[in-house]
């Protein structure tokens, strides 16, 4: 067993570094370049059922996933068959009807519109918690809004999650709280959406969130020019 134990790390380790290399997704006639942050590893190559429904439980149907990360920590922890944190994850997908489509100003703002309408205003509180502990499970409210530019929208979103029935990759008797980052971009002329998730029982580090939202989208950015 030991044995085992050893060579499932070593193929967890291995994999965990061709998981860490930019790669290419063919959209129309563009290559779009993806990679992760530092500190996390996407999950593509492990070709996992209950993982492709996870990250499409995140987001529409219209959308096509390009990529879904986890922590190097809770990648490996998957890899080894163990109960995952699940505390920090990400997700990076593009409109599949404008995946042939050079994204214009006016066509962007129509997405953003479609792609944020009913979030509102901001909610105004100086205890997010306390707040969403009033708010009925599983409903989203607009914190901030990061970022707002011609071909760039960054905003900052919170729930309450409600109790998962049945087996789960994690477990709480505590509750927990959603925090996360949806931001739409373009890059050679494809908008590509990103969101950074951080589940927490308690005060979130929201300083992290923005920040690694922040820097991924650069990175994307630069990686594309």
């Amino acid at each position: 067993m030991a044995l085992v134990r050893i060579l499932a790390c070593l193929l967890a380790a291995l994999a965990l570094n061709c998981a860490a290399a930019p790669f290419g997704v063919r959209l129309g006639t563009e290559k779009i370049v993806l990679d992760t942050p530092p500190g996390f590893s996407d999950t593509g190559d492990l070709a996992s059922p209950r993982l492709q429904d996870l990250a499409a439980s995140l987001t529409p149907a219209s959308n096509r996933i390009l990529l879904f990360a986890l922590t190097d920590a809770d990648y490996r922890r998957f890899t080894q068959g163990d109960r995952l944190e699940w505390s920090r994850y990400m997700i990076a997908v593009t409109p599949k009807g404008l995946e042939n489509v050079r994204v214009g100003v006016e066509q962007f703002a129509t997405l953003v519109s479609d792609a944020l309408r009913g979030l509102g205003k901001p909610v105004q509180t100086t205890d997010v918690i306390r707040f969403l502990e009033k708010e009925p499970e599983g409903k989203a409210h607009l914190l901030a809004e990061l970022k707002r530019e011609p071909t760039l929208v960054s905003v900052l979103q919170a729930t309450r999650l409600p109790p998962v029935p049945g087996e789960t990759f994690w477990q709480s008797s505590r509750p927990q709280y959603l925090f996360f980052t949806t931001t739409i971009f373009l890059a050679r002329g494809r908008a590509l959406q990103i969101s950074v998730y951080l589940v927490t029982e308690n005060r979130p580090d929201l300083d992290w969130l923005t920040s690694t939202t922040e820097r991924w989208r650069e990175e994307l950015v630069r990686l594309n020019r």
